[in-house]
């Protein structure tokens, strides 16, 4: 018979519906309910009678509260209920214990990565060319054309040849343009546009030059050239005490252009590609060599998440985190305003307290700037997220938060910060996808994972993004975006190890050169974040 709901915790008031299901009677867990009205795939009606202002309890914690009665069998929605989440308390004593996962199947694997000088492996091995300053945006976009055609990393695509054929009213078949590449072992140039640099506060400008640090400091990076105007706020000389600080014992090739000391475009242009070149020809000579896994650094992300996000994406990435932490590696949680909720689990889960205290600083700082400007955390649903059963930002983030695990929570950063240990490392990033996996790679991430139930194309320019679905519907439409599907699990076909199992193998596989889906589609997004309210 068909397993039509799921009920997630023992200690939960509410039934999550797997498939579509009928008003009127449904027995479950030797219990009849009388539904009021359809319950709709992935959404929850109460298992209780609640009286207004009572708890609904999923996942184990409070995550709303009724607005009015609500009889067992109800419906829950953006009507009924309202955010609710526990105040958090930091507790003196810090004693978390947890059941670490086996893994000697895993002990004596590798993957094929790029060994740096600072004792950090690559799972790419790019260039990148970068702008200090929006101005030099379009000269960086004319070096990257040259050097992407001039080196053979130009990939043209089907719709070139349609709009050819279009134009001239033939049919003929897509021109072959891919060259062989000039740099093997380079795997291709990457620029980070951006808007920022000048115009706006101080603050801004050395968020973005910490945030450009990781980026060209980062392991899946071979070198980088930097475009400066000359006169903007992030200045070059303040750049390298930037990164000097953040990273001493970096000492890639980096070359520096200034356009006001050079004066004219083509000058600009042709020192930028000579001295790369050079470069790019020595860094060429790196290759890929095995690497244990405890060299992964590996980011944990969702978006366009859906009402089995929670259930069967969010919870396989913590079973892979708690494997990965075991195996001495790292991983980052990103998202805070999606933590909203589920402080206390976090708080109790921290190694000390003086870590307990650096996320609850952040996060209620955070959430006083929202406050500030008319907004909040629960406001942090989108009209997908409730259209697919993520009715209040308690219920999304205490889903969300299944991305970490059970593993103690080692550090706690702030924007831009670098991991430093191995475990399982917070990060605080908007829950704005773009902007969150844009600092999880400046943070160090050399893989993320990305949970999602209704689909996102998002990738980044130098970090894989393993896109991951939570729902086999999602991933047979969206074949050409997403890359895994933990679809099963929440059909009740498969286990969260033996998919957390196939998820480590895929990763094993990307972060020794397999492409992803985003890879492919050179979905190459990044956006910095500017400390507004962004949630």
């Amino acid at each position: 018979m068909e397993k039509k709901t799921i009920r997630i915790d023992p200690k939960d008031n509410v039934l999550v519906a797997l498939v579509g299901i009928e008003k009127g009677d449904l027995v479950v867990e030797n219990q009849t309910f009388t539904l009021q009205e359809p319950v709709a795939q992935k959404h929850k009606f109460t298992t209780v009678d609640l009286k207004a202002g009572e708890q609904v309890i999923m996942y184990g914690v409070p995550v709303a509260t009724a607005n009015h009665d609500l009889p067992k069998g109800s419906l829950i929605s953006t009507s009924n209920i309202k955010h609710f989440a526990d105040a958090p308390v930091i507790k003196e004593n810090f004693s978390y214990q947890w059941s670490a996962p086996s893994v000697d199947q895993w002990k004596n694997r590798s993957f094929m990565g790029y060994h740096r000088s600072d004792g950090k492996v690559g799972t790419a091995n790019h260039w990148l060319i970068v702008p200090l300053v929006f101005c030099e945006n379009r000269n960086v976009k004319i070096i990257e054309e040259a050097l992407i055609k001039g080196l053979g990393y130009y990939k043209p695509n089907q719709y070139e040849q349609m709009v050819r054929n279009k134009v001239s009213g033939s049919s003929e078949k897509a021109d072959t343009l891919e060259q062989k590449r000039v740099f093997k072992n380079i795997d291709g140039i990457k620029i980070l546009n951006h808007d920022g640099g000048c115009g706006g506060t101080q603050q801004d400008s050395e968020t973005l030059l910490r945030l450009l640090s990781g980026y060209v400091s980062h392991p899946n990076v071979a070198g980088a050239t930097i475009l400066s105007l000359g006169c903007q706020h992030a200045q070059v000389e303040w750049f390298k005490k930037v990164r000097n600080g953040l990273y001493p014992q970096n000492e890639k090739p980096v070359v520096f252009i200034e356009q006001q000391e050079l004066k004219t475009e083509e000058k600009v242009v042709t020192t930028a590609i000579e001295q790369t070149l050079v470069h790019m020809e020595e860094v060429n000579k790196i290759e890929r060599k095995p690497a244990s896994l405890d060299k992964l650094i590996v980011g944990l992300e969702c978006g366009g998440s859906d009402g089995f996000s929670g259930i069967s994406a969010n919870p396989v990435l913590g079973e892979t985190s708690d494997t990965l932490v075991t195996l001495g590696g790292s991983t980052i949680l990103s998202e805070f305003p999606e933590l909203n909720g589920v402080e206390q689990n976090i708080i109790d889960r921290c190694v000390d307290k003086p870590t307990a205290e650096k996320f609850l600083s952040i996060q209620d700082a955070y959430a006083k700037r929202a406050h500030a400007v008319g907004s909040g955390f629960d406001m942090n649903p989108s009209p997908g997220n409730v259209k697919d059963g993520l009715i209040t930002d308690a219920i999304k983030s205490a889903g969300a938060a299944k991305k970490g695990g059970k593993a103690p929570v080692s550090d706690v950063l702030d924007y831009t910060e670098p991991v430093t240990k191995p475990g399982l490392n917070l990060l605080c990033t908007p829950g704005n996808d773009v902007e969150s996996t844009t600092g999880l790679a400046g943070s160090g991430a050399n893989i993320i994972l990305f949970t999602t139930g209704l689909g996102t194309p998002t990738g980044n320019p130098i970090t894989p993004v393993i896109k991951v679905s939570s729902n086999t519907k999602v991933y047979e439409e969206m074949f050409d975006i997403i890359d895994f599907n933990t679809g099963p699990v929440a059909a009740g076909e498969a286990s969260l190890k033996e998919t957390s199992d196939r998820l480590i193998e895929k990763i094993i596989a990307v972060a020794s050169g397999e492409e992803t889906k985003a890879m492919k589609l050179e979905q190459n997004d990044f956006i910095p974040w500017k400390r507004g309210v962004s949630l």
